[in-house]
Parts: C-alpha cells; structure tokens; sequence
C-alpha cells in the first residue's frame, strides 16, 4: 500500500474505533471517488435497527446517486473483509479496488469478488484487527447477529 491508501485506511480505522467507543460494531468504509475522499460510513445496524446497515452500504448511500463511470474509478477502503451482502454491491456498482483493513477476524466472499475482477488489497492492518479482535469477544451474541450467525450457549 502507498501512504495515502495507508491514510485512508487509518481514517477508516478511527470511525470504526469512534463507533465501537458507543458501543457499536467497530467497522467502517470510506469511498474515494478519482482520487478525491467522497464520503464515509459505519455499521449502524444496531443504531437505525436496520439488518443492512452494514458499513459498506451506508458508506454507498451516503455517497448518493453517483454515475456508474463514478463507481467505475473508485476505490473503497473498509476496515474489515466485506460480507455477501457488501460484496454484492461492491460488485453491482463494479467498484474495481477494495482496501481491506483485515480478514483475520472475518473474512467474506473474497474469492469470488476477485473472480469477478474486483482488485483487493489485504492490508492485515494491527490496529483494525485488534480492534475487531476484542469487539468480538466483548460482545459475541451481537457480533453473530451482524454476520447472520446462529450460536447457542453451551
């Protein structure tokens, strides 16, 4: 990664950790747009009572009604492997380079965006997989309703 990924990156990485600082699932997604930041977002999931969203999809609402030639030379930076449900808009929207912050903790349907020519760096970054580490752990019933999990209490 260059610095500016790795700065782009690190801002994901504070909102995520601002989220988590409330309580809330620390992830988070900027979208750059030709090299310009556009917009950002978190997982609000357990703000707005909504199941999807997740940060990448707030990070695409936020941004608004962007032309496909616009999503065509974007990059998303997020700080956690994308789930199916991210990885699909990523893909329908051809977001061609997606920053991964880490996959350490969770890692979604990575394969297949590539074989659909989505480009990804796995960035393994210390500070976004520590901090997803312990938010699992914490909280490990909420973390399994975000990813669709069912886990029953031994």
């Amino acid at each position: 990664m260059n610095p500016v990924d790795e700065a782009l990156l690190c801002e994901a990485y504070h909102l995520a950790k601002e989220n988590a600082q409330f309580g809330y699932l620390p992830i988070a997604s900027i979208l750059v747009v030709e090299k310009r930041l556009y917009t950002g977002g978190v997982n609000e999931r357990v703000q707005r009572n909504d199941p999807t969203a997740h940060a990448e999809i707030v990070c695409l609402r936020n941004a608004g009604r962007l032309s496909p030639a616009a999503f065509r030379k974007s990059v998303l930076y997020t700080t956690l492997s994308p789930c199916d449900m991210c990885a699909g808009a990523i893909l329908l929207y051809k977001i061609p380079l997606v920053i991964i912050g880490e996959n350490r903790n969770f890692k979604g349907p990575e394969k297949y965006l590539e074989s659909r020519g989505v480009k990804l760096v796995r960035a393994q970054d210390k500070d976004c997989i520590a901090l997803m580490k312990e938010f699992i752990e914490k909280n490990p019933a909420l973390w399994n309703e975000d990813i669709g999990e069912i886990k029953t209490p031994r």
